[in-house]
């Protein structure tokens, strides 16, 4: 009965981590995105987003936003990761 329960929290922690890990990597999505859909507007080329043309500081603040996340997006996936394996005996 107690090797079933250790098997299913080791299964529900990697379920949970998976889908954060999946979650994160749609918020870096998200954020590049922007990045490129203002990019495009800055440079004259309209696809609909707010940034306006000629705003290369806007466009700068959506690079260095979407590098930030993606680098803090990345430490979250790596801790979890390292979670998931952790063996549940040592818990």
């Amino acid at each position: 009965m107690a090797e079933n329960l250790k098997l299913s929290i080791a299964e529900v922690r990697k379920t949970v981590v998976t889908s954060l890990t999946a979650a994160f990597g749609f918020v870096i999505a998200l954020m590049w995105n922007t990045v490129v859909q203002s990019g495009f507007a800055t440079a004259g080329i309209p696809l609909g987003t707010t940034a306006k043309v000629g705003e290369w500081a806007g466009w700068a603040y959506f690079v260095v936003s979407a590098l930030v996340i993606t680098v803090v997006m990345v430490i979250f996936i790596v801790v979890l990761s390292r979670a998931a394996v952790k063996d549940p005996k040592n818990s």
